[in-house]
């Protein structure tokens, strides 16, 4: 299956080493610290300047794996540092969960217009008329902006008949839709934690692969190798994820191939869930005793709401998400097993490290990290056999994973047992357009509104952990949407979703 790109393929190297190490070495800490020549092992560098920078990265990359923290750029601090004291018992994730490898970041221009050498010094000028500052003069036969006048109105932009003048943005600051990245006192990225909500847009951006997440497949691993009853929970993005040929059966032979005792639907927990929040909206906000009702899925977009809009934090719905809810039924059922939510989402570790959720959700994995763990023990997906799936999950918790997808399976279940209830639907994908969303409400102008929020643009399906193209992605979930027996989850799961949605 063809990589999105040579940074996701550096990304995958560092988790398939991580996995191989914690499944197989006799000696972890040397074997850790051997990485970075594993990765880099020519003294020709294949992207830096040189190989000693390309090894510091990838040492960098290494401690975000093993879910620990950048080393400080003033000490001498080993790459396994902090190792020893990881606890597989609790959520490992020092904060911040997303962060900047200094050493990776390439420094970036962040909103700087420049002239290109496209520029013909045409007669008319029109960047030298357009411009409101007399920023910009002929410099050796072609325009030149003074840096020190512009004032970033792009103007000499929209007027250049040959486009030829760069708007260059960090790509990293474009992408993050709350303006949480700026530039810090050498102009290098610099993360606002304040503000950040974990959606990991910004890592998914940086062609540098500067930006990354911590990870807990060493810790994960461990728990399995202990012997653990180690269960996953999976999210219904993962559909069309590891080929066209894959489907959740293989995938739940895959897993026990890396020592998963059973597999899950999250969609289990999403059926649960559209019925309680399609029972929230009917007596509370077709009432009009609540405004409005803000769906709780995404954690990206509820804290967006909890962070930049805490007047509009009582409006998240209560229910816990699909993730707890499907971890909460396999605990009632097995006090014993240890959950991994895998998913495609960075958030959701954040999500899953809350103290009121830890009893519940033990590891959240990507896609991406989980495809680290295939290749260190060698599982070819398309060839395994399909094991036995017992689900009950319906089309419309399945197709929680695409924009849209939660707010029609919740008005699904409306039409079908509450047809008497008018069902007003809004729903917004991206942090810049979740903000202006929660704007509008704030405004009054969604009252009566059951209001969704994605904060990847295209859901789930375009997660940061996700492998495939988003576009193709939703391509797999729909077809599984399709192709599920039952549309919509049945009216006798109201008692089970009463119980296990409801944070007792």
């Amino acid at each position: 299956m063809k990589s999105q790109s040579v940074v996701t393929d550096l990304r995958k190297q560092i988790f398939t080493e991580i996995a191989r190490v914690a499944y197989e070495s006799e000696d972890i800490l040397s074997d850790i610290e051997a990485i970075p020549y594993i990765i880099t092992p020519d003294e020709e560098p294949k992207y830096r300047e040189n190989i000693y920078r390309e090894r510091q990265i990838a040492a960098e990359r290494v401690r975000l794996a093993l879910g620990l923290s950048l080393r400080p750029a003033n000490k001498p601090v080993h790459i396994t540092a902090g190792v020893a004291n990881t606890n597989i018992a609790e959520k490992y994730y020092e904060p911040p969960l997303m962060q900047v490898i200094p050493s990776a970041c390439d420094k970036c221009p962040d909103n700087e217009y420049e002239v290109t050498n496209m520029c013909r010094n045409c007669v008319a000028h029109s960047c030298i008329k357009s411009c409101p500052k007399g920023a910009i003069s002929i410099v050796n036969g072609k325009s030149f902006i003074d840096q020190s006048k512009c004032i970033k109105c792009g103007r000499c932009k929209a007027a250049c008949p040959y486009d030829a003048i760069s708007h260059k943005i960090r790509p990293c600051a474009q992408a993050c839709g709350i303006n949480c990245i700026s530039s810090d006192e050498f102009g290098r990225a610099h993360i606002d934690n304040e503000k950040c909500v974990a959606c990991g847009q910004c890592m998914s951006a940086c062609p540098f692969g500067a930006i990354a997440d911590k990870s807990q497949i060493f810790q994960l691993i461990q728990a399995i190798k202990q012997g653990d009853k180690v269960v996953a929970a999976v999210a219904p993005a993962i559909a069309g994820q590891y080929g066209p040929k894959v489907n959740l059966a293989k995938i739940k032979t895959g897993l026990k191939k890396l020592g998963f005792a059973d597999v899950y639907e999250v969609a289990e927990g999403a059926d649960m869930g559209c019925i309680a929040e399609a029972h929230h909206y009917v007596h509370e906000v077709a009432t009009g005793k609540l405004p409005f009702l803000f769906t709780s899925c995404c954690p990206a977009w509820a804290t967006l709401t909890k962070k930049h809009f805490p007047d509009l934090a009582p409006e998240v719905s209560q229910e816990l998400t699909p993730m707890v809810a499907t971890a909460r039924k396999i605990k009632e059922k097995d006090e014993a097993a240890r959950v991994v939510f895998i998913g495609p989402c960075a958030a959701k570790k954040l999500e899953a490290s809350r103290k009121d959720l830890r009893s519940f959700v033990d590891f959240v994995l990507t896609f991406e990290e989980l495809n680290g763990m295939f290749a260190a023990r060698n599982v070819d997906l398309a060839a395994c056999e399909e094991d036995t799936l017992n689900t009950d999950a319906s089309g419309a918790g399945r197709g929680y994973a695409v924009a849209g997808g939660v707010a029609s399976a919740i008005e699904q279940c409306i039409n079908e047992y509450f047809p008497e209830t008018e069902v007003k639907i809004a729903h917004a994908e991206g942090l810049a357009d979740c903000r202006k969303t929660l704007m509008l409400a704030r405004a009054g102008k969604l009252n009566g509104y059951m209001i969704e929020g994605m904060g990847c643009p295209g859901g789930c399906v375009a997660g940061v952990g996700t492998i495939i193209d988003p576009v193709k992605a939703k391509v797999f979930v729909d077809m599984q949407v399709k192709g599920s027996e039952e549309k919509i989850p049945p009216k006798e799961l109201e008692e089970t979703a009463e119980r296990l949605t409801k944070m007792h």
